[in-house]
């Protein structure tokens, strides 16, 4: 189908959606999709299946209704039909699975949030999801805090392709390659078939640029203002630019096993939070090969009626100028990245203590 996100596609980005429900699968919706808009993935989290399931929608009544009798938790509740959702999505996708060998057709399944500095809890949850979910077109989110990067190199030596989430800054998306590469390596070593091992980094865009041009609107200066919502692009730029940088160098080094796959970035967080920016500006800035870009439905309707994606726009010359002229306004980007990630952990948290509450008082 020739359109927008058709074009995406053939400049290296793939474009998966950021939402999932069941009333999406059972309507039908998720297949339209498919068909009629491009889209050869999902991406879910603990704030989408609150949505999903703490809503009005009645399409999980009956399945609350089982678990109610055999006296399910409300964790093990969320999971149960968490687990149903993603196994039929992963179905639904098969096709393009089998179509793009393995590269596309993904449903992301997210470990439970409160263990981000539990790398333990992480990877026994990370094992019980793969295996429950039981397709090979599934994908466990694992956060990128400093605490769960080993639980990330764990999941990967054990066949378990993973979507590893809630990166800001450039210096943790290269601690994460780090323990991907390691995590491949131990894979390989214990002969698994690491082409079958899939992976991507989900790099947080237009959260950067809420927390920075608040800064920038604090700072006041006519320098500062003017850098307003031009940090999300630039960092993400940066991103992959330094994904480039290393997996040519794995790839040279023979750090990267003969057969194994590169790390795909993918582009998370891109509806745009500041109604005067473009709704299409963290995908027609960041469209390049071997990326991935998933969006809210809104943003991929917006993308669809674009009249122009730009080409190739992830290799730019003034992102490294931008992130200094940030630093030199008085932003501490480090500051930024640290509270992003807490806040982001945070709200994953409360986004999942929610939807237990809701799901305790529904059983």
């Amino acid at each position: 189908m020739s359109n927008q996100i058709a074009q995406l596609s053939a400049l290296g980005t793939s474009t998966w959606l950021d939402d999932l429900s069941r009333d999406r699968i059972n309507s039908g919706n998720l297949a339209k999709l498919i068909d009629s808009k491009n889209i050869v993935g999902v991406t879910t989290n603990p704030a989408i299946f609150a949505g999903a399931m703490g809503g009005e929608s009645d399409a999980y009544d009956e399945q609350i209704a089982q678990l109610k009798q055999r006296g399910a938790a409300a964790d093990e509740a969320v999971f149960a039909m968490a687990i149903d959702d993603v196994a039929a999505a992963c179905d639904v996708f098969a096709p393009v699975h089998r179509a793009t060998a393995g590269v596309d057709g993904r449903v992301s399944i997210e470990v439970d949030p409160r263990y981000a500095e539990d790398a333990a809890a992480t990877v026994r949850q990370a094992k019980q999801l793969w295996e429950a979910v039981g397709r090979d077109n599934a994908m466990i989110k694992i956060p990128a805090t400093k605490q769960s990067l080993p639980a990330i190199t764990e999941a990967l030596a054990n066949g378990i392709s993973v979507n590893v989430t809630l990166i800001f800054s450039v210096e943790r998306y290269r601690e994460v390659v780090d323990v991907y590469l390691e995590g491949i390596r131990r894979a390989h070593d214990a002969g698994l078939d690491v082409s079958k091992i899939f992976s991507v980094a989900s790099f947080f865009v237009s959260r950067v640029d809420v927390e920075i041009d608040r800064r920038l609107e604090a700072i006041g200066s006519e320098e500062a203002l003017a850098l307003r919502g031009k940090a999300g692009v630039a960092n993400a730029q940066q991103a992959y630019a330094a994904f480039s940088e290393l997996f040519s160098r794995a790839k040279a080094m023979g750090d990267l096993p003969r057969g194994a796959n590169v790390q795909r970035p993918l582009w998370a967080s891109t509806g745009v939070k500041n109604p005067d920016y473009p709704a299409t500006l963290y995908v027609s800035e960041l469209a390049g090969p071997d990326t991935v870009n998933t969006m809210p439905e809104s943003t991929i309707d917006a993308v669809l009626a674009a009249d122009d994606l730009h080409g190739k726009t992830l290799v730019s010359n003034d992102s490294a100028k931008v992130m200094q002229q940030l630093r030199a306004v008085g932003v501490d980007l480090d500051d930024v990245f640290a509270v992003l990630e807490r806040e982001g952990v945070e709200k994953f948290v409360d986004s999942w203590q929610q939807l237990l509450d809701t799901i305790e008082q529904r059983l």
